[in-house]
């Protein structure tokens, strides 16, 4: 790699110093900037041919430069002779103008170490071209080394080169003397150009007689740089020293010979015996045949064997000789009429590029490019012209590179762009419009290529708002999306509400529904879809339009429209335009499905929103719940240790009244009481509670510290333990302790409400008794209606069958208890119709009056016992006296025995005061003996 970037150094170095050398100091470099050696021309391949600008203008020119240390090994007088041919040859160039010669753009300037003059730019010589590289910068340069001539190239060259020789001997008279591949240049255009006028002879007669061209005998001791080149000279030449125009012709053979045999001539020449060399040369030109031009395409062969012919009268003229068949190809025949374009007038002109798209696709790209091309351009001037150059030039931009492009067609079409008239010109730009946005660089498509378009939209013709309505959607994609949104889109608007045209309306619907895919979901809804409703018209076309543009925003993937639109503004305006008189049966029809649809996603997304929002709520008051469930959790916790405590404290008051009830009988009964102490209220909550905990399982409840009651120390018996046996005892009556079910609801014991079952300490004193327990007492218990059973005791068991619930007030008789109200715990409040209470009111009746302990002791036991039973056949009452229970909320008759479900704190009733513990045993003692 470091030795590639070296040699290249060198030899950019070594150019750079063969320029400087060669052109420093002549006054060429004053005017123009001399660039890279390119070629190499004229006699001996001696001039070196480089790029070049002029400095004021930018003009590219050629310049060509000899360079005196060729010819240092000359003698002084032979350096003179070749100066002077140079020289000579340069000026006549330089005086001779025509299509066909070379142009010279600046004349011949000599400086010490150099000649040099500029022409019109040059690609190379045909000698270059043809694989003579004498004189050529090392390497050769790529673009030579691998240039082949098409065949329309070399027709159409040898054809230029006829032409200029016949003007040359028609018009001014002239023999070039030289016509050799060194002396024809190729221009930028690939058009071949004549030079090397070194050894042109000029006709000595008058013009309107017959030419008469002196001529100098061959002088083998001159240098070859004062002599033509032998192998393309005629032989007349040599031999007779005769020169006439024929003897261009046979030049001209010669250059047909090589052109098609790889630059070779005819003949070799011994430049040392060229006299002897003539003469075989002349021998083998006389049985020159066929097989000899086997190279040489068949329709011009034997107009080559012509001009290789030895007498000078057979040889055709140059005139004659651009009428051949060979010339008459259609390339060529175009490139010739390219020539000539400035001699044609508009009508001819328009028919000649009416044609030449079908000419186009034959001939080869660079021709085209080269020669076609810039013929084109240069008609733009005229505007009459551009509808017919136009097409031609951008089917050329097509088959072109992007590079190319660039390069060579979008500088030229700039102005073209900006021409409003001819109005042809906008509906060629659009009917290309994928060309020019695919191949034209973004900066020229919004500063030249859109702005047509804008003009296009706004343009009064009818016509071509259609056609711009109808092309716009198939280069939408190439647009960028500000340009759409800003300017295309407000156009389009704006020719669809102002245009009178029902086509340019319908036209522009079409186009916003067919590019809608391009553009954003947000800027639809909220600028196209409004916009719709702006539509004055109400011609069925229009309304299947603004429909297209609903259903295609509806059902793109990419856009859609949100159900408030669809129910706040999009079914709105559809459903009354779906009625209207203009519409017929199938459009009516379209009209109904799209209204449909939309409202089946609009029900189907709105139950889905309002599915998911219960949904939330529900998990919502799951969470609540079992907030709710995880404190309900730990209050039965501490409402299982409150009923642990109370059973413990209402079975010492049981013991305390009792003394002495079997074990095995209390079990019993709190085992029934347990399973009928549940009312229906209550399991329907226990039910719901379960379904909450089975919903919550996977939350984990919080556990709460169990405390655990403190068995309580058994006070020993007194005197009041002994009286409440001995009247239990007595009256038969069993007293019952209901347990309490674990899962009841209770409220939480207060803290100062736990008492020892007395407030004040046990003395033979003082005690107060309330129906046999502490009014102090705090327990709080839920309450139960009492319900009744009719068939049995009195008062039974709340899960006796057939039993109805009843609330018991104490009579008026009855001064020890107040009226008993026990609401429900957790279940509704029951209107009941009041229980008929006539036993008790006979049973507790106002005629029996109160009775004192000291009345009791004075009574028999059966008077007193008498009191407390009714009568028999009392109604509500058994038939059993003794064995009669009367049970109120739980508790005996008696008040002896506490029970759960009742608060003692609910009866307000005054507390009978024992004065004396002695008096009381005295009655004792005289009621039992």
């Amino acid at each position: 790699m470091e030795s590639m970037l070296n040699k290249l150094k060198s030899t950019v170095t070594k150019v750079t110093a063969d320029v400087t050398s060669a052109v420093m100091g002549n006054p060429v470099t004053r005017e123009f900037d001399v660039g890279r050696h390119i070629a190499s021309g004229g006699n001996g391949l001696a001039w070196k041919i480089f790029n070049g600008t002029k400095k004021s203008t930018k003009q590219e020119v050629a310049v060509f430069v000899f360079d005196k240390k060729l010819i240092d090994k000359y003698q002084k007088f032979e350096k003179d002779q070749i100066i002077d041919s140079l020289k000579r040859g340069v000026q006549q160039l330089t005086r001779l103008r025509h299509p066909r010669l070379l142009t010279v753009q600046h004349p011949l300037e000599e400086s010490r170490d150099c000649l040099a003059f500029c022409t019109e730019p040059v690609f190379a010589s045909l000698a270059n071209v043809l694989g003579n590289w004498e004189n050529l910068p090392s390497p050769v340069s790529p673009d030579i080394k691998d240039y082949k001539l098409y065949d329309v190239e070399t027709k159409y060259g040898l054809l230029q080169v006829s032409e200029g020789l016949s003007f040359l001997h028609s018009s001014v008279k002239m023999v070039h003397g030289n016509i050799t591949p060194e002396n024809i240049i190729l221009n930028k255009s690939g058009a071949w150009k004549i030079m090397g006028f070194d050894f042109c002879v000029s006709s000595t007669n008058p013009s309107e007689q017959e030419p008469k061209f002196p001529c100098k005998e061959w002088d083998p001791n001159l240098p070859s740089l004062c002599l033509p080149n032998p192998e393309y000279l005629a032989p007349e030449y040599i031999l007779s020293v005769t020169c006439e125009t024929a003897s261009d012709m046979y030049s001209l053979g010669t250059v047909m010979f090589a052109v098609f045999n790889k630059g070779k001539p005819v003949f070799e020449v011994n430049k040392q015996d060229i006299y002897k060399s003539f003469s075989r040369q002349l021998d083998q030109l006389s049985r020159l045949g066929s097989s000899s031009l086997t190279n040489i395409p068949e329709e011009v062969r034997e107009h080559v064997k012509l001009l290789l012919n030895v007498a000078p009268t057979v040889r055709p003229d140059a005139d004659q000789m651009t009428k051949i068949p060979f010339f008459d190809d259609v390339g060529a025949v175009t490139l010739q009429y390219f020539d000539t374009l400035f001699q044609r007038d508009n009508l001819q002109k328009s028919q000649f590029f009416k044609g030449l798209p079908k000419v186009l696709p034959k001939l080869p790209k660079r021709v085209i490019v080269q020669r076609i091309l810039p013929c084109l351009t240069s008609e733009f001037v005229n505007p009459d012209m551009v509808p017919f150059v136009l097409p031609n030039v951008l089917l050329i931009a097509e088959e072109c590179t992007k590079e190319e492009y660039v390069k060579l067609i979008l500088p030229e079409l700039g102005p073209v762009f900006k021409q409003q008239e001819p109005i042809q010109i906008l509906l060629i730009f659009l009917q290309k419009m994928d060309l020019l946005l695919t191949k034209t660089p973004p900066d020229e498509i919004k500063n030249s290529v859109l702005p047509m378009v804008y003009r296009a939209l706004e343009a009064p013709s009818i016509q071509i708002q259609e056609l711009c309505l109808n092309i716009i959607p198939t280069f939408a994609n190439l647009i960028d999306y500000p340009s759409m949104k800003n300017a295309l889109i407000p156009r389009i608007k704006n020719a669809c509400l102002q245009t009178s045209s029902l086509a340019v309306r319908v036209n522009s619907l079409v186009c916003l529904g067919k590019i809608l895919e391009y553009l954003d979901k947000w800027f639809v809804l909220d600028d196209i879809l409004p916009f719709l409703q702006q539509i004055p018209s109400k011609e069925p076309a229009v309304l299947m339009g603004i429909l297209g543009i609903y259903k295609c925003t509806f059902t793109h993937k990419k856009l859609g429209i949100t159900k408030e639109q669809l129910a706040g503004k999009v079914l709105p305006h559809l459903i009354p335009l779906s009625i209207e008189n203009n519409l017929n049966l199938n459009q009516f029809n379209s009209f109904i499905s799209v209204i449909k649809e939309m409202l089946n996603r609009l029900e189907s997304e709105h139950k889905t929103k309002l599915e998911q929002l219960h949904i939330m709520q529900e998990q919502q008051k799951s969470l609540d719940i079992g907030n709710q469930m995880n404190a309900s959790e730990e209050t039965k916790v501490t409402n299982v240790g409150s009923q642990q405590i109370d059973k413990v404290f209402n079975n010492i008051g049981a013991d305390l009244l009792t003394g002495g009830e079997s074990e095995n009988k209390e079990d019993g009964l709190q085992n029934k009481q347990k399973r009928a102490s549940l009312t229906l209220e209550e399991k329907q909550k226990l039910a719901k509670e379960q379904e909450q905990a089975q919903k919550l399982k996977s939350q984990q409840p919080l556990k709460p510290q169990v405390h655990t009651p403190i068995a309580p120390v058994k006070q020993t018996k007194d005197l009041t333990d002994t009286l409440m046996d001995n009247m239990s005892s007595l009256t038969s009556l069993s007293v019952s302790t209901p347990k309490i079910s674990a899962s009841s609801s209770f409220t939480s014991v207060p803290s100062t409400g736990l008492g020892m079952m007395f407030s004040t300490p046990i003395d033979n004193t003082k005690r107060n008794l309330t129906n046999g327990l502490n009014a102090n007492m705090g327990f709080q218990t839920s309450g139960f209606n009492m319900p009744v059973n009719t068939n049995q005791n009195f008062f039974s068991s709340p899960s006796t069958p057939g039993v109805s619930k009843m609330t018991l007030g104490a009579p008026s008789t009855l001064p020890n208890f107040s009226a008993v109200s026990v609401p429900p715990a957790g279940g509704k409040q029951t209107q009941q119709r009041p229980t008929d209470m006539s036993a008790l009111n006979n049973l507790f009746g106002p005629q029996k009056p109160k009775v004192s302990m000291n009345q009791l002791s004075q009574q028999k036991p059966n008077q007193w016992l008498n009191q407390f039973v009714p009568p028999q056949g009392s109604p509500g009452m058994g038939s059993s006296v003794m064995g009669t229970q009367v049970n109120v909320m739980g508790q005996s008759a008696f008040g002896m025995q506490a029970n759960p479900f009742f608060n003692p704190q609910n009866f307000a009733q005054p507390p009978t005061t024992m004065t004396s513990s002695s008096s009381a045993s005295n009655d004792l003692k005289d009621l039992f003996g």
